[in-house]
């Protein structure tokens, strides 16, 4: 069984309004594919994926990815020029519609390999792999990171950063209003305890006027990223997209003018489940699939128990589509029990 659907792409002068955030473990093909079933519009990240992996590894399992999900980006992490620029022209080989480096990720699996938020401290390095970059392919090359890490903490250091990247052609930073401790924190504790600093974001904008700017960090809700559309060219939603992810749903038309691709969240696993079927043809386990999906009913009758099925039933072996058509069965029977106790 084969999926034809096709999303329209976005007008390249909007691609940055609505981004969803790389996240490692999380965002693969099949939960961006899944994305795409919510909305049309968003720019979507893959995981981070490492210059050393693509050139020794294999290469086809890391690049991979399907054609609806369309526009998508390739997040690198890496630090050397050379390197980087071999990765950008084999992004843009692929179709991926641009090409990000990670200067933000703050774990010790970065920091052991020089790359991710650690280059926050090397601007001229970071400089010189976004030339090359952008001389050896044509689609855009972004910056993503941090406000700050460890010492820095001024904002002219910031500053600091940014001139000279964009001096070497950057045109859009997605900039994570958090700042990162490299010793001392957890990945976790990164995301949570530093504060949160927007001021230092918008006033990026207000610079640095003809860069795109895009905001990260924090933000849980379509209201909040209107907020912050006041201020800067876009935002990037992460962890919130990933467990409630119903509210992507609303994307297209709130913060777009277009209209959503799905008008429930029962269209959404009816669209689904050809994708699903094709990949089970293929030899792929089903809760590889089902895992990005279990909060797509979060807040309504039925989603524990929509939750529970799939966590106690995808990860088996010879796990099918019935085990997802089943789940959803669940939650229609909820929904009709709550709808039937409202009525009396």
């Amino acid at each position: 069984m084969e999926f034809h659907w096709k999303p329209k792409s976005v007008s390249a002068p909007n691609r940055h309004r609505f981004c969803i955030a790389p996240m490692m473990d999380w965002s693969d093909h099949h939960c961006r594919f899944f994305w795409r079933l919510l909305t049309r519009q968003a720019l979507l990240y893959t995981e981070m994926v490492t210059t050393g992996a693509l050139i020794h590894g294999d290469r086809e399992r890391f690049l991979r990815y399907n054609d609806e999900e369309h526009p998508v980006a390739l997040q690198l992490g890496g630090s050397d020029p050379a390197d980087l620029a071999r990765c950008a022209k084999w992004a843009e080989q692929w179709g991926y519609d641009e090409v990000n480096l990670n200067c933000g990720c703050p774990s010790d699996r970065v920091q052991s390999g020089m790359f991710g938020a650690c280059l926050m401290a090397e601007p001229q390095l970071v400089a010189d792999g976004v030339k090359a970059m952008r001389d050896a392919c044509t689609i855009p090359v972004t910056v993503k990171h941090r406000i700050g890490i460890d010492h820095m903490e001024s904002y002219e250091e910031l500053v600091g950063f940014v001139a000279p990247v964009a001096e070497a052609g950057c045109e859009v930073f997605i900039v994570h209003a958090r700042k990162a401790w490299l010793q001392g924190l957890s990945p976790k504790e990164n995301r949570e305890i530093p504060p949160l600093n927007y001021p230092w974001v918008y006033k990026l904008k207000q610079d640095f006027p003809k860069l795109t700017i895009v905001i990260n960090g924090g933000v849980t809700s379509l209201a909040e990223c209107r907020e912050h559309l006041a201020h800067v060219d876009g935002v990037m939603l992460g962890r919130e997209a990933y467990q409630n992810p119903w509210l992507l749903a609303e994307v297209d038309s709130e913060l777009f003018g277009m209209d959503n691709p799905a008008s429930s969240r029962d269209d959404v696993i009816e669209a689904l489940l050809p994708y699903v079927a094709q990949q089970l043809a293929d030899g792929v386990h089903l809760n590889h699939i089902t895992r990005h999906i279990l909060g797509l009913y979060q807040g309504v009758p039925g989603a524990r128990k929509f939750r529970r099925h799939l966590s106690e039933n995808a990860y088996k072996p010879d796990a099918g589509l019935s085990v997802l058509a089943e789940a959803h069965q669940l939650v229609q029977q909820q929904q009709s029990r709550s709808r039937a106790g409202s009525a009396a």
